[in-house]
This record gives C-alpha cells, sequence and structure tokens, in this order.
C-alpha cells in the first residue's frame, strides 16, 4: 500500500476535521508532522504543514469528498446562506486567514524583524469569485 499526500494543512484541528470525515465514509488516513507543528508553529514551514495521506486506491474517493466539503453552501446561526456583501456570491472560503489593515502590516514586520511566527491574523470570510474578505 503506497500512501499519498492528499493535502497539507497549517494547523491540526483542520486537519483532524477533514481525517475524521474521511474515516467516517470508510477511507483511512494518516496525519504526518501532526505533532511537531502542534508543537512549534515555526516548524510548520520546515516540515511543509501537516501532510494528510491516504491510500493510492483511495485517493479519488478522498478528493471527491473534498470537492463536496468545498463545495458547501456556508449558512449562518439562523440557517440562512451567507453571502459576499460585493456580489451576492455564496460560494465562500470560511476561516480564511488574512493580514490585511495596520496589525496584519506590523504583524509581518515584526515577524520578520524577529524571526517568528505572525502573530497577528483575522479569520474571515473571503468570496471565491470577487476575492472580497468580510467578517460574519
Amino acid at each position: 500500500m503506497k500512501l499519498i499526500t492528499l493535502i497539507t494543512f497549517d494547523n491540526s484541528i483542520d486537519a483532524h476535521i477533514l481525517r475524521t470525515r474521511l474515516e467516517s465514509e470508510g477511507i483511512r488516513s494518516y496525519l504526518f508532522d501532526d505533532t511537531m507543528v502542534s508543537l512549534n508553529p515555526i516548524y510548520d514551514m520546515a516540515l511543509g504543514g501537516i501532510k494528510l495521506k491516504v491510500s493510492d486506491g483511495d485517493v479519488i474517493k478522498a478528493r471527491e469528498i473534498m470537492t463536496e466539503i468545498d463545495n458547501m453552501v456556508v449558512t449562518n446561526e439562523d440557517g440562512q446562506v451567507r453571502t459576499c456583501p460585493n456580489c451576492g456570491s455564496a460560494d465562500l472560503y470560511t476561516g480564511f486567514k488574512s493580514t490585511k489593515g495596520i496589525r496584519g502590516i506590523l504583524s509581518a514586520l515584526a515577524a520578520i524583524l524577529l524571526f517568528t511566527y505572525p502573530i497577528y491574523y483575522k479569520s474571515v470570510y473571503r468570496c471565491k469569485k470577487c476575492g472580497t474578505e468580510f467578517q460574519g
């Protein structure tokens, strides 16, 4: 059985959520470098992130599940479909890490000067069609 890297993550929560979803669909999956990246996030770049691997026979089915997840409609607490305020599209990225604004710029500069992981970012929604970032 040959293992194929399906996707890489920069945090273990998202990696474990997808691994659990794949295993609930009968696809055995494995996480590599999860512990190292969780212990020290700076190692994320050096190790290439947390790698989710599946056997070569399950790659097609796993990618279909990932596509299904990516195409899910985002809803708010009331069950209403969340849409982009700019173009009205419901095709959104969730949990997008944005460093726009003065705080993001200062955080990036501090990370470069101090050789550390960027301290500040906002989790926002981002429209897949027009690129607009907005808070939920």
